[in-house]
């Protein structure tokens, strides 16, 4: 019998869903949602077609003791839903700053879900961050919806690497003070 490591991370709840650590026993569903070429070409991090035992490898690193990005499944199992609607991030960048990310299984777009987790991420503040920073692709317009109705405010454009892409993609960057 193999024990999952138990990580000092918070349960965020929202009303549809909850957001919690990462268990091993989510990897098939992540595996299957992020496998998506869809969901992959909306990330910078998502590989297409994802590697065997990536998705282990999130998942070992996001239970680490040492590890700057905390990941929460958003688990809509108290609503009816799957264990596993998407993933929500929130990374150390620097002290008092964070960077949000995210993505929602296809099934569960255009349904709020992405924003619901969001503002739940925002209204915990488990990093007690001043600034929290995202970034979408630019032909990514949900996503960017997600940010300004979460009150972020728009900085400029940058570009990023989609490793889906292999390509650098123009992104528009955002920021929402926290204090």
């Amino acid at each position: 019998m193999k024990l999952e490591t138990i990580v000092n991370q918070p349960v965020i709840e929202a009303e549809r869903f909850d957001l919690r650590p990462l268990r091993v026993s989510d990897a098939g569903l992540i595996a299957h949602n992020a496998g998506d070429e869809r969901v992959a070409r909306a990330t910078s991090s998502i590989p297409h077609p994802l590697p065997p035992g990536s998705t282990e490898a999130l998942i070992a690193r996001a239970q680490s003791e040492d590890r700057v990005e905390d990941i929460w499944a958003i688990d809509g199992t108290k609503s009816g839903r799957t264990e596993v609607m998407g993933l929500v991030s929130l990374a150390r960048v620097d002290v008092g700053r964070s960077e949000i990310s995210y993505w929602v299984a296809p099934a569960y777009w255009n349904t709020g879900v992405a924003s619901a987790g969001v503002e739940a991420v925002l209204a915990a503040n488990p990093h007690e961050a001043q600034a929290i920073f995202a970034s979408v692709f630019q032909d990514n317009a949900a996503s960017a919806r997600v940010l300004t109705n979460c009150g972020f405010q728009y900085l400029g454009d940058a570009e990023s690497y989609s490793v889906a892409r292999g390509a650098n993609v123009p992104t528009w960057t955002y920021s929402k003070k926290m204090t």
